[in-house]
């Protein structure tokens, strides 16, 4: 990280870096040595039974500088254990020669995470699929002849046992398990073997007991467990993934239930729709898991992040893997998601003494699609034993209505009970209800995008920018270079054949070229004149993309699939033609069995059809293979080697090139908020900031249809239900996170495949600018005041506490305006409220007053903050919206944002 001292940004930096050398001396001191066991019902930590919720975060999916405010917000949100996989592929990239710096330091995560009091599950695998390349395996692991993965294979079992040992090893020299005061309470062996087992036969079998006996026998004095398998031995505990896992049992009474995976958004691939999940539908799953006897939940992902470089898998995967997380991509909270799982976690707390009291709950059907589970103190005691909040809970229930369509009313313990359709009502105390999943009152966050001055110092500030369609883009410091087609360097071969993409490439780049020679006969032009026909390239099977080149010339048209058949047509001139092949692949196989026989490039046959004499076998000929592109075996795209690249001035008459790479400079935008790259105005390729690669970066458009109006969260869930973005491009937005930014003159080199215009590049801020919220008197009052037992006794019932809207910008931001405020019956949704028939005419007043100026407020809602009753026999409701805006920025005129658009 470089930053100018005195900066806004130095200065964070300055604390940041205090605050992180802080915890992590803290680290080691901040739990007492325990030891985590289960029975049943729960983990057991340092004696007693958990219920535990977890916060799935990958460490190299953000920066070392990311991770304490990452955590800081997962803690706040009310969770109390981090899961993350170990990335095989990142930490030995090179057999024997292993990597824990940076992005892949796990050793300075797992000490931020137990210096902030919160545990650390560590999936080791080491298999992790994770939508990362290659399933995290090194790709070099498929390069030892005779092995095959995750089967009875004496070959992969020594490689992998190799690595999870030194996993171990470096977890207990660091200190970092339970039992030495460490935060690591459960491991992981193996991942969703059990959907692929069976293809394995009696190797498979033997290779998933094998894995336990081994794991078990490092002594890493952890519960270890195994998600997706059901035939998990029996000292490992199973584990449910899925959108739902509420209705799961492990192989053995011994064992607790256990939410691995809890599937809160979903990831996406180039070309298609983003995936949203309803935080309703969300809330519900976890409640009914708890309410049925779970009591360990992670959601996969709490906070999804970026897949930067190449580490994306698929084939096909974006960049970004915000997942529709709580925290988005670029840290910052997604409401109501973040605030309505906050609140559900606080009520399951609330019903901790008593969940972890009862070896299992009361079933009580309350109807034909509505139930309660009941948990008691003592549950081999006749009735129920009620206690109040301000001494120990002794019973707590949830009731669900598991309708889709239809709200019930139910009697619950002589008390009655409105249920909205698809929902859970958590009732710590059997009686009041403190939270329901489908009532939420959570605020919601708009993200803003505002436009930077991505400035270049070497030019006039009249020069710096132009404005079009009222944006600003980066100019006149664009530089080019072009990147030669076919062979570059010395260190090229020729041999007779087509040779598989992978075995060459060692997945070093995306890209390998294969140059051959045709000799076209004048008859063969005859022969095409004559018959209007061409010759083309046949393939039987090809992926990622495939880019044809005649005599320096890109065909028309890519393919682009995944073992997808290919006839490319091509035109030949008289004589000897160069054929150029280039293969690419987008992100390597992560999911499935066999991977080490998945490869890339082509398949079967490969030929050249429409000759006058037949076709030709390409496979026969003399090929001369060339892995990589010039500038990146140069790295060009670094500080130091940029310069040699002997790059040209790039004029914005221009035409629109492939295959070449532009470059300019930048200053750092000010402020803290995240940065992102819109690279909108480009077509495929690569982007690197100061030397960091941000990731690869492609256009591909949605499929116009399959994004819903109205997003419904009643009913299953699948990853295709609340789709939306159809018509637009998959991924514009690229994070470059503030750490990889100098103050000034940042470099940003991109390569470009297809043909872009970098002068509509733009730099660009992201912030919760909008803030909106709608309450009710019907809503709940909120969670945490149900925390203090000296505010509420057994007299005290939920109709004696008001239900409170709470606002809040993310750090660092105050609310500058209240945009539309309303109680009585405001109708529409965020941005789009309007005042009903009721309407209390000081509302804008009386939230202007709490709100104004601060980070954030609360309002009641009840009639006594509005003056009185608008419209009395009506149930009320409070509706705002409100904007946020920097601190540093309020009262300056001069900090006003040129444009903005709203995302």
């Amino acid at each position: 990280m470089v930053a100018q001292r005195g900066s806004p940004w130095g200065l964070r930096c300055l604390f940041l870096c205090l605050a992180v050398q802080f915890a992590l001396e803290a680290a080691a001191e901040y739990f007492k040595p325990f030891n985590v066991s289960y029975d049943h019902r729960a983990l057991i930590i340092d004696g007693k039974r958990r219920m535990l919720v977890s916060a799935g975060i990958h460490y190299p999916r953000a920066t070392p500088e990311m991770w304490p405010d990452l955590i800081a917000k997962s803690k706040e949100g009310g969770v109390d254990v981090i899961q993350t996989y170990a990335f095989w592929s990142g930490h030995e990239p090179v057999r024997g020669q292993y990597n824990f710096e940076g992005r892949y330091d796990i050793v300075k995560f797992a000490n931020l995470v137990g210096a902030s009091g919160l545990y650390l599950h560590l999936r080791i695998g080491p298999y992790v699929c994770a939508e990362w390349n290659f399933g995290g395996f090194p790709v070099w692991l498929r390069d030892i002849p005779g092995i095959e993965f995750r089967t009875n294979n004496a070959l992969f079992k020594e490689e992998m046992q190799r690595f999870v040992k030194k996993m171990v090893d470096l977890m207990q020299e660091e200190e970092l398990l339970s039992w030495q005061g460490g935060p690591i309470i459960m491991m992981q062996i193996e991942n969703e073997y059990g959907n692929i087992e069976g293809q394995f036969g009696q190797k498979g079998k033997e290779y998933i007991k094998w894995a336990a006996e081994m794991a078990l026998g490092l002594g890493a004095g952890v519960p270890w467990v195994m998600c997706k398998q059901v035939d998990a031995p029996g000292s490992i505990i199973d584990a449910c993934n899925g959108y739902y896992c509420d209705g799961y049992k492990p192989n053995s009474y011994n064992k607790p239930t256990l939410w691995t995976e809890d599937w809160d958004g979903w990831y996406a691939s180039w070309g298609g729709r983003l995936p949203h999940r309803p935080v309703e539908d969300l809330a519900f799953a976890v409640a009914r898991f708890y309410q049925r006897g779970g009591s360990f939940q992670n959601y996969y992902m709490y906070f999804g992040g970026t897949n930067f470089g190449r580490t994306s898998g698929g084939p096909f995967y974006i960049t970004s893997y915000d997942y529709d997380a709580p925290i988005d991509e670029y840290g910052l909270l997604s409401e109501p998601k973040w605030g309505h799982l906050k609140d559900l976690h606080a009520a399951i707390k609330l019903c901790e003494p008593a969940l972890v009291a009862a070896d299992s709950p009361n079933y009580i059907k309350l109807g034909p699609k509505q139930e309660a589970h009941v948990y008691r103190v003592n549950s081999h005691t006749e009735g129920l034993n009620i206690t109040s909040y301000g001494s120990q809970i002794s019973c707590s229930a949830f009731l669900a209505n598991i309708d889709e369509h239809k709200a019930a009313s139910v009697t619950f313990l002589g008390q009655k009970y409105n249920l909205p359709p698809w929902s859970v009502s958590i009732l710590p105390d059997c009686r009041n209800v403190v939270y329901n999943t489908a009532k939420v009152g959570a605020q919601t966050s708009i993200k803003t995008v505002e436009f930077d001055l991505p400035l270049y110092s070497g030019i006039s500030s009249q020069q710096q920018f132009i404005t079009k369609n009222d944006d600003l883009f980066i100019t006149k410091s664009w530089m080019t270079v072009k990147e030669p087609v076919g062979v570059w360097s010395e260190n090229n071969f020729t041999v007779q054949g087509i040779l598989e993409h992978l075995n060459v490439t060692k997945d070093q780049s995306d890209y390998l070229w294969h140059i051959t020679r045709i000799f076209v006969s004048e008859d063969d032009i005859s022969f095409w004149e004559k018959n209007n026909i061409s010759a083309a390239v046949s393939i039987d099977s090809m992926r990622d993309v495939l880019r044809v080149f005649v005599n320096g010339q890109l065909t028309e048209g890519s393919v682009i699939g995944h073992w997808v058949k290919v006839e490319q047509p091509v035109k030949f001139l008289k004589g000897y033609n160069d054929l150029v092949l280039l293969t690419q692949t987008v992100g390597l196989q992560n999911y499935g069995a066999f991977l080490e026989k998945d490869g890339a490039g082509f398949r079967g046959q490969i030929k050249l059809t429409g000759f006058k004499n037949g076709d030709i076998d390409l496979s026969k000929l003399l090929w001369t293979y060339q892995v990589g592109l010039k500038g990146e075996f140069f790295k060009i795209y670094t500080i130091e080697e940029n310069e040699k690249a002997g790059w040209a001035e790039l004029s914005p008459d221009d035409d629109p090139s492939t295959f070449i790479w532009y470059k300019t400079y930048f200053d750092s935008p000010a402020g803290t908020d995240p940065v992102a790259l819109d690279l909108g105005s480009m077509g495929k390729g690569q982007a690197w900031v100061n030397g960091h690669h941000i990731g690869r970066y492609w256009t591909l458009v949605a499929p116009e249809d399959g994004c819903p109006e109205i997003c419904d969260y009643r009913g299953a869930y699948n990853s295709d239900k609340c789709s939306f973005n159809c018509g637009k491009p998959t991924q514009t937005l690229y994070h470059v996170p503030r750490s990889w930014l100098q103050s000034s003159s940042n470099l940003l080199v991109i390569l470009e495949e297809t043909g872009g215009n970098p002068f509509d590049i733009s730099i660009k801020l992201r912030s919760a600018g909008v803030l909106c919220a709608q309450v009710s008197e019907s809503h709940y009052p909120p969670v945490q005041k149900w925390f203090n037992p000296d505010s509420v006794d057994e007299k005290i019932t939920v109709n004696d506490l008001t239900p409170e809207m709470h606002l809040q910008c993310q750090d660092g931001f105050t609310i500058s305006s209240i945009e539309f405020a309303s109680y009585g019956t405001p109708q529409g949704s965020c941005q789009k409220f309007s005042m009903g028939n009721c309407h209390a005419t000081n509302s804008s007043s009386i939230v202007s007053k709490s709100c104004l100026g601060k980070n954030s407020c609360s309002v009641e809602i009840s009639n006594n903050s509005f003056g009185g009753d608008p419209c009395r026999g009506i149930v009320k409701t409070l509706a705002v919206e409100a904007r946020c805006r920097s601190s540093s920025d309020v009262g300056c005129l001069s900090s006003e944002p040129l444009t903005r658009s709203w995302g």
